[in-house]
C-alpha cells in the first residue's frame, strides 16, 4: 500500500475563481496513475467526506489520461477572501486526500 502523496509527483491546489477550489494530482509514472484511477477511491462521495462538504459542492473529478492527471474542483464554502476565508489562494486544500491509500507497490529507484 502507498498514499496518494507518495505516489504523486505533484499534488497541489489553487482557487479555480473565487467560488472554487481545484486539486491537480499529477503522476510521472503511468502505473501509478492507472492504479490510483482503477482503484475507485477518488469519487465525489470520498471527497465530500474527507473535505467535510454535502455531496453538490463537488463539481467534477476528471481524469486526464494522456497528461497523467487528476483534476478536482468543488465549491468553497465560504468565496476567496472574503471574512472568515483563511485560505484566500487555495493553496492549502489538498491535505485532506494526501493519506488516500492504494494497493500498488512503489517502484524503487
Amino acid at each position: 500500500m502507498a498514499t496518494l502523496y507518495e505516489l504523486a509527483k505533484v499534488l497541489r491546489s489553487k482557487n479555480s475563481g473565487p467560488f472554487e477550489v481545484t486539486v491537480d494530482i499529477l503522476f510521472e509514472h503511468p502505473e501509478y496513475y492507472e492504479a490510483v484511477k482503477a482503484s475507485g477511491l477518488l469519487t465525489r462521495e470520498t471527497v465530500s467526506r474527507l473535505y467535510h462538504l454535502p455531496l453538490e459542492y463537488i463539481n467534477e473529478i476528471v481524469f486526464f489520461d494522456v497528461a497523467l492527471g487528476i483534476k478536482i474542483t468543488y465549491a468553497r464554502a465560504i468565496s476567496s477572501g472574503t471574512i472568515f476565508d483563511r485560505d484566500v489562494y487555495g493553496a492549502q486544500q489538498h491535505a485532506p486526500i494526501l493519506g488516500i491509500e492504494i494497493d500498488v507497490p512503489l517502484i524503487q529507484s
